[in-house]
């Protein structure tokens, strides 16, 4: 794919940029962390609704949930805070939290300041992921996921942190996978898709029929 280029410098260049996180790290290794902490991106668009879908299969043991959504995203939060809210209802300890990043990628942005743009992101992700530092990150295909995920990638590369990346594609991709498809194939743990066509092309990736 030719976006994996792009990524392999990203991530280059980003892995000499946070060894000094591996030294704060071996300072604060005998905090306990939470038994199976969540992070999950949003996304404007049909991406939040689909990714909410999918938590409300999820029991409380996925706690506490943190959602990550881009700066410029004006929807995603309400929708989330809606869902928390009934699901306050049913599990009273139920706690989640809410964090803004830069937006990778805008509609109609050229490739040229997307990659710039990107690297910033991804720079602005690795100490909210080295925060949080979740057991798995669910996410399903908005541009924002793309730095979320490589942030978590490179702490696990430097042996901070193992994060379980979990990829579905959206139903809407039928024949072919995004451009945060294209590239996540590669770094996450689990790749599904909801359509066979796909599974045929992507061999690597998991076909459970549809899903959301």
């Amino acid at each position: 794919m030719e976006e994996l280029p792009l990524v392999v410098v990203l991530l280059l260049l980003l892995s000499s940029l946070i060894v000094p996180l591996v030294l704060l790290d071996r300072k604060r290794r005998g905090r306990q962390t939470p038994p199976f902490s969540l992070l999950v991106v949003a996304g404007s668009g049909g991406h939040t609704t689909e990714i909410l879908r999918l938590l409300s299969c999820l029991s409380e043991s996925y706690s506490p949930r943190h959602y990550v959504l881009a700066d410029s995203d004006k929807m995603s939060e309400a929708k989330i805070r809606s869902f928390e809210q009934k699901r306050a209802e049913t599990f009273s300890e139920s706690q989640f939290s809410l964090d803004r990043i830069p937006r990778s990628r805008e509609v109609r942005q050229s490739w040229v300041s997307s990659v710039l743009t990107t690297l910033y992101s991804i720079l602005y992700s690795l100490p909210l992921t080295y925060k949080r530092k979740p057991d798995l990150i669910l996410c399903n295909g908005p541009g924002t996921c793309v730095p979320v995920c490589l942030s978590a990638f490179l702490l696990g590369l430097l042996r901070i942190k193992r994060t379980i990346i979990v990829y579905v594609e959206s139903i809407c991709r039928v024949e072919t996978l995004s451009l945060s498809g294209k590239i996540l194939y590669y770094f996450s743990d689990y790749f599904i898709v909801q359509w066979p066509d796909l599974k045929k092309k992507y061999p690597k990736s998991v076909y459970l029929g549809r899903i959301v």
